[in-house]
């Protein structure tokens, strides 16, 4: 096995989107495109209904798909070819935009007002930018779950991992989508494909991951000895931590445990043009779709 080294840490940055959504922007909008295939990541959760309440109203989408998972509240989403419905806790709706769709999402909070869920973007290469659109809107109930025997709890959205696989198919970049949940003091080694893409992004509790340069987040007073990390600094909440090459991730979790995702995907590899929710590979692409929004053409169901 080899491990996968950290190749960087930063922390997700606050900011507004929608018609006034504070979130925060794990990654994206970023030319260099790190976690090719995957083009942006924001996690919004909030306690104020005020901060969240007036959406995401009616915008375009093409070349890209969009992932949504939800842990508390609700998301309302409609679209311009008639699809309707509510993701509701633990849910995941994987939306390939594909040619192009007019999309909206209005989340609403719990009994207590919380509303929390993350929304990722993901690249469709070149020969698939203008395939037909397509949801695949799976009900929490139909996440499995796998419990290993020191209690660490793995969701897999997609792909496969310890003998189950994920109820979202058919994407191309061949991605992994665990929600991981690991008690307080545990270690563990996970296995990734070698040369995918890889991310993990803390959202509770604190932990490191094995030769993690300068980490950030809480301190601790415990320290581990002999062979054992220093665990003074962790790895805390909002925290993206971006992986080199590899096949297995080893990380220990804090004190109060650790609750993360784990994703990853195969490169695309191609240029990235970028017009807000419009992701093409060349400018004149772009133009292209601006002019089909402004003609009323946009929508065009796809040719594949």
């Amino acid at each position: 096995m080899t491990f996968r080294p950290v190749a960087s840490q930063s922390k997700a940055i606050p900011t507004m989107e929608g018609a006034g959504v504070h979130l925060h922007r794990v990654f994206g909008f970023d030319e260099q495109n790190l976690c090719d295939p995957f083009l942006m990541m924001d996690d919004f959760r909030n306690d104020e209904p005020e901060k969240y309440i007036k959406g995401f109203p009616w915008h375009p989408h093409r070349g890209i798909e969009t992932i949504t998972y939800v842990l508390e509240g609700s998301v309302e989403h409609g679209d311009s070819l008639g699809n309707r419905g509510v993701l509701g806790p633990g849910s995941v709706q994987w939306m390939t935009a594909g040619s192009g769709i007019m999309h909206q999402e209005m989340p609403a909070g719990n009994e207590q007002g919380q509303m929390h869920g993350f929304q990722l973007w993901a690249n469709l290469p070149s020969a698939l930018k203008m395939t037909s659109p397509r949801y695949q809107d799976i009900d929490g109930s139909d996440v499995p779950e796998v419990v290993d025997d020191d209690g660490t709890r793995v969701k897999i959205i997609t792909g496969h991992f310890w003998g189950k696989t994920g109820p979202v198919e058919g994407i191309a970049a061949d991605p992994l989508y665990l929600d991981v949940s690991m008690a307080p003091n545990t270690q563990k080694r996970l296995t990734v494909d070698t040369y995918a893409s890889t991310f993990a992004y803390i959202f509770a509790g604190s932990g490191t991951f094995r030769d993690a340069s300068k980490p950030i987040g809480v301190k601790v007073e415990k320290e581990f000895r002999g062979d054992e990390l220093n665990i003074r600094d962790l790895s805390g909440n909002r925290t993206l931590v971006r992986f080199d090459t590899g096949d297995e991730i080893k990380v220990r979790s804090g004190p109060e445990g650790m609750r993360f995702l784990l994703v990853s995907g195969k490169p695309i590899k191609e240029p990235v043009a970028w017009h807000g929710p419009i992701v093409m590979n060349t400018r004149d692409e772009l133009l292209e779709a601006v002019r089909d929004l402004q003609q009323g053409t946009f929508i065009k169901q796809g040719t594949a």
